[in-house]
């Protein structure tokens, strides 16, 4: 069987940085898509990995993927981790600029890129046995919460496209895998939520002992791939133990939080 090949997108920080690197050091050949060449750069140089600058919201960037992909030989995995969350005002207050820039991200990016995808993924199966799509979704598809309304509905329909997509691809050598994290602490899904405001990014992360890292996150998105070809992980949700339950005390409420 050729050496196996995965995409990960999102892969210039965070979750998406930390499975690049964990494929790595299981032997696997890496193209990570992000849209900041510099980190990427950073992260080849680091690893060996192959990398590609795009904006997964931008068909024509990601048909250049797929026919940058093509050049480089067969395409074994998917792991679709671009992703995004912007703002916490409630549903009335909310800015729909935000809610669509989620949808775009987290839902549509990954129709666009799995779509685009699939021919080579395809092919992979054919040769070799199987291919894999993983989507990195949330907690937030699951479990709604106050401040949450345009992130969980983007999760919510992400959640629902990876089932629907599982239901039209069996009888396909294609898994199809969901891994839907709670609480992580990175260096930028926060910050990037809260605008750049680094103390209430850090804010969502007080009292809660030992948050989970990207790396743990990586540890499941590797291993629900490298599973024997007739396994496969509909579905995994990660929480720390600390998140047992869907809530933590904020400003003296009962709210949930950091999904």
């Amino acid at each position: 069987m050729a050496e196996r090949r995965v995409v990960v997108t999102g892969a210039s920080s965070g979750i998406g940085a930390a499975t690049v690197r964990l494929f790595r050091e299981r032997g696997w050949r890496v193209l990570g898509v992000a849209r900041r060449a510099d980190r990427l750069e950073e992260l080849a140089a680091e690893t060996g990995c192959d990398v590609f600058t795009a904006d997964v919201t931008d068909q024509a960037q990601v048909d250049a993927l797929r026919n940058h992909l093509a050049g480089l030989g067969p395409v074994h995995a998917l792991v679709n981790n671009a992703g995004g969350a912007f703002g916490m005002a409630s549903v009335e207050a909310s800015e729909a600029q935000d809610w669509a820039r989620m949808f775009d991200v987290n839902v549509v990016a990954v129709k666009r890129v799995t779509s685009t995808l699939l021919p080579l993924l395809r092919a992979a199966a054919a040769v070799d046995g199987h291919a894999d799509i993983l989507t990195v979704t949330s907690i937030a598809g699951h479990v709604a919460y106050e401040g949450g309304g345009g992130y969980n509905a983007s999760k919510f329909a992400a959640h629902a496209l990876v089932a629907v997509l599982r239901l039209e691809l069996a009888g396909e050598p294609i898994r199809v895998l969901e891994i839907a994290p709670g609480m992580v602490k990175t260096d930028e899904f926060s910050l990037v939520r809260f605008a750049g405001d680094r103390a209430r990014a850090d804010s969502v992360y007080e009292n809660v002992p030992n948050p989970l890292h990207a790396e743990d996150i990586a540890e499941a998105i590797v291993h629900s791939i490298e599973l024997p070809s007739h396994v496969n992980l509909d579905l995994v949700t990660i929480k720390p133990v600390a998140q047992a339950a869907p809530h933590k005390v904020i400003r003296g409420e009962l709210r949930p939080k950091g999904y």
